[in-house]
C-alpha cells in the first residue's frame, strides 16, 4: 500500500514538471509568431528595419554644424529634366527593382520609417506638430489608395498600387543645404539637411507647381546609402550611390531662397530675371571667395610644379649648350684670321742668294 501511494506521488510530481515547463515554454512560441510576423511584413515591403548598428553609424556620420562660427544656409531648386539631375528621376517606373528617389522616399514613407513634415510657404519647420500624416499625403495629391483597418488599436494600412505612386509628376526638388566654417576641425564644407518633392499637376489653368512636403535628409540617409544610380550616358556602371551624388554634389541647382533677415526668396527680392541671375552668380562667387580667404596660398610666380622645373631646366641647359658650341666657332674664326699665311716652298728656294762656281 504504502508503494502505491509512494509511485502516485512521483507520478503526480512529475505531472506538475511538465505543466510548469510547457507554462514557461508558452511566452517563447509567442515570441516567434511575432518574428515571423515581422519577417512577413518585412519581406511584403521590401525595406528592412534599421538595426541598431545602422543607427548608431548614422548618428556618428552625421555632422554637427551648431557651433560653426560661420554658416549660409540657401536652398536650390533642381530641374530633374537636366542631364546632370537625370539620375534622381530615373527610372519613372520600377526596372529590375532599381527606383527613382522619390519613389524610395514614397515606400518609406508608406510604411512608417520616416516623418516628413508640411510644406509652408514662408519658412521650413520640422517640429512634431507639423508633420504630415500619409492619409493627408494622399488626399492632397489625388493619390489612389485602399485603407486596410487593423485591429488591436494598430493603425489603419493604405495599400498604393506602384503605377498610381506620382513618381513621373515629381519633376522638381527643392534642397536645403548649409554651407559652414567649423574652426575646431578647420573646416569648411556644405551640409545637406532636407529635400523637398515639386509635383507638377495638370489643372484647369494648366500645369501647377506644388511642393508636396519636407523631409529631413539625416532620416532618409540610412535607407539610399546602398542604393546604386548610374550617372552618366557615357559610363553604364553603377558606381555611386544617392548620397554619394548629394555628397560629391553630382547635381546642379539655382539658388532660389537664401536665409535672411527678412525671410524673403529671390524672385521676391529682384523681380527682374536678369538682376536675380547676376545675384545668383554672386551668392555661389561669395562662396567660393570665404574658402579662398581662409588658406593662405603661395606665390604661384615663385613655386613652380615638378614638370615646369624640369622644363625650365631642360631649357636652360639647351641655352648653355648653344651658346658654348656658337662662343667655340667664333674663338676658332678669329684665331684662323690672326694668322698669317704661309709662303710656299718654291718662292722661298727663289729668293735665296746662290753661290757662283767659277773661280
Amino acid at each position: 500500500m504504502k508503494r502505491f501511494y509512494y509511485i502516485t506521488s512521483i507520478f503526480l510530481v512529475l505531472a506538475l514538471f511538465a505543466q510548469a515547463q510547457n507554462q514557461g515554454q508558452a511566452p517563447r512560441m509567442s515570441r516567434g509568431g511575432d518574428r515571423n510576423r515581422s519577417q512577413t511584413e518585412n519581406n511584403r515591403s521590401g525595406l528592412p528595419e534599421l538595426s541598431v548598428r545602422a543607427q548608431n553609424l548614422n548618428e556618428q556620420l552625421t555632422r554637427d554644424i551648431g557651433n560653426a562660427r560661420w554658416m549660409r544656409t540657401i536652398i536650390r531648386e533642381l530641374d530633374l529634366t537636366k542631364e546632370k539631375n537625370a539620375p534622381l528621376y530615373y527610372p519613372v517606373q520600377e526596372v529590375n527593382g532599381t527606383v527613382n528617389f522619390f519613389t524610395k522616399m514614397f515606400q518609406l514613407i508608406s510604411e512608417g520609417k520616416i516623418g516628413v513634415y508640411k510644406y509652408l510657404a514662408d519658412y521650413e519647420s520640422f517640429e512634431d506638430d507639423n508633420l504630415l500624416p500619409f492619409k493627408e499625403l494622399l488626399e492632397n495629391f489625388n493619390v489612389y489608395y485602399e485603407e486596410v483597418p487593423a485591429g488591436g488599436g494598430q493603425p489603419a494600412r493604405y495599400v498604393i498600387n506602384a503605377s498610381d505612386i506620382p513618381s513621373g509628376e515629381v519633376k522638381s526638388f527643392y534642397v536645403k543645404e548649409s554651407w559652414y566654417f567649423d574652426q575646431n576641425n578647420s573646416l569648411y564644407d556644405v551640409k545637406t539637411l532636407a529635400v523637398c518633392p515639386i509635383a507638377f499637376v495638370l489643372s484647369d489653368i494648366g500645369e501647377q507647381r506644388m511642393p508636396m512636403f519636407w523631409a529631413k535628409y539625416e532620416d532618409v540617409l540610412p535607407y539610399i546609402k546602398s542604393d546604386y544610380i548610374m550617372t552618366s550616358n557615357l559610363n553604364n556602371a553603377k558606381r555611386y550611390t544617392i548620397d554619394d551624388y548629394f555628397r560629391h554634389r553630382m547635381f546642379e541647382g539655382e539658388i532660389v531662397k537664401t536665409e535672411n533677415l527678412m525671410n524673403l526668396a529671390m524672385q521676391q527680392m529682384y523681380q527682374d530675371p536678369d538682376t536675380m541671375k547676376i545675384e545668383q552668380q554672386k551668392i555661389e562667387t561669395q562662396l567660393q571667395s570665404f574658402n579662398d580667404s581662409l588658406w593662405i596660398k603661395p606665390d604661384t610666380t615663385a613655386v613652380l610644379s615638378k614638370k615646369e622645373a624640369k622644363a625650365a631646366a631642360k631649357n636652360t641647359r639647351d641655352t648653355k649648350k648653344e651658346s658654348g658650341v656658337s662662343t667655340e666657332k667664333k674663338s676658332v674664326k678669329k684665331e684662323s684670321t690672326k694668322q698669317p699665311k704661309a709662303k710656299p716652298e718654291k718662292a722661298a728656294a727663289k729668293s735665296a742668294p746662290t753661290r757662283s762656281i767659277r773661280r
